[in-house]
């Protein structure tokens, strides 16, 4: 009988000790394609600009306002139909866009262009752009540079005046103190806004196909993106065999045998502060709060919304959902409050914050 008792008590207390999976964000997704007014199904970047967002598109720069989808192309003056990245001057309103022909500024509906040709810009091919101050940062297929909008003097920097090895230049973030720039082959660049130098952040293992020394530096010279958390002086990096925290002294870095993401291979990483941050793999969507993971996705089974958490201890509980991002491929993040904007390979998704 006291055996009974013992064996009854331990499964009760172990019926209570069982915990429930992490509280994670969850949303309504509402997708926007060619059928809802976009001019391409594949939308590079996304920018959140207050009740406006915009959408560079294969197609021509669009813009939804007032429900309704307006849309620029080279007709207007944009450099390039294929639009790869866009930024906000908060100080004038003025959206940039970066595209495979040039750069371009939308300012109160006009469209101004800049390429090799008529400006100091470094190459045609505009990956991204950070507005910082009176500066534009640029990142370029062919080097970085920087347009000062007081002066409109350019200063180009590639590997004659920057430790940059390879000059596909892939990300910019720019804050007041510093910027950082990811590169393609290259790893990651500092460059410092008081002192005026540069420093430069690689994989110390130098291998291309494997990660030998996980958490030692930065997790591989392919970067595709990075985003950094001047409040928190913290540096998310994205690439395309993982990715990397960097808090000024140490280096943490995820893969997917150890952590929620659900692919290495990443295309975007938004930061939200030191902590946490959101991924945009080839895999779907992944959020991380510092502990714990989300995914969201259709399904890479069976296409229907899906929905899963990842605790520190490793357990998987999938989370019942009725929508999902447009397609798993993740171009580009932005936040608009609580609600989340996804640039996917096919279609544009605006992810609606959920009250429990």
């Amino acid at each position: 009988m006291k055996l009974f008792l013992t064996i009854a008590m331990l499964l009760a207390a172990g019926t209570t000790a069982l915990a429930a999976p992490p509280q994670m964000p969850r949303y309504r997704f509402e997708n926007f394609t060619t059928a809802s007014g976009l001019p391409n199904d594949h939308v590079y970047a996304v920018l959140v600009d207050g009740n406006r967002i915009w959408a560079g598109t294969d197609d021509g720069l669009a813009v939804y306002e007032n429900h309704v989808w307006k849309t620029y192309t080279t007709k207007d003056g944009l450099a390039h139909r294929a639009v790869l990245s866009l930024a906000l001057d908060k100080r004038t309103g003025d959206v940039w866009a970066g595209t495979m022909g040039g750069l371009s500024r939308i300012s109160g509906g006009h469209i101004d262009s800049f390429t090799q040709l008529n400006s100091g810009l470094s190459n045609d091919v505009v990956y991204s752009v950070s507005v910082e101050g009176e500066n534009v940062w640029i990142a370029t297929a062919a080097g970085a540079c920087r347009l000062n909008l007081h002066t409109n003097q350019w200063s180009l920097y590639n590997e004659r005046n920057t430790p940059m090895f390879e000059i596909w230049s892939y990300s910019v973030s720019a804050t007041p103190t510093k910027v950082y720039y990811g590169i393609w082959g290259s790893g990651v660049l500092e460059y410092d806004q008081k002192t005026g130098k540069w420093d430069k952040y690689d994989d110390p293992d130098g291998e291309t196909e494997m990660v030998l020394f996980k958490d030692q530096g930065l997790i591989h010279e392919i970067v595709t993106s990075v985003s950094y958390m001047e409040k928190d002086k913290v540096l998310w990096a994205a690439t395309y065999f993982g990715d990397s925290h960097y808090d000024g002294r140490y280096w943490h870095n995820f893969l997917t045998k150890d952590s929620g993401l659900p692919s290495n291979f990443t295309n975007i990483v938004k930061g939200v502060d030191g902590k946490r941050a959101w991924f945009g793999t080839d895999k779907g969507l992944a959020y991380y709060d510092g502990v714990n993971w989300a995914v969201y996705r259709p399904s890479l089974k069976d296409g229907k919304p899906e929905m899963t958490v990842r605790d520190a201890a490793g357990t998987v509980t999938p989370v019942t959902v009725t929508t999902a991002p447009a397609h798993n491929y993740i171009l580009y993040i932005d936040f608009q409050g609580d609600d989340i904007w996804v640039a996917t390979a096919k279609g544009l998704s605006h992810g609606i914050r959920q009250q429990r």
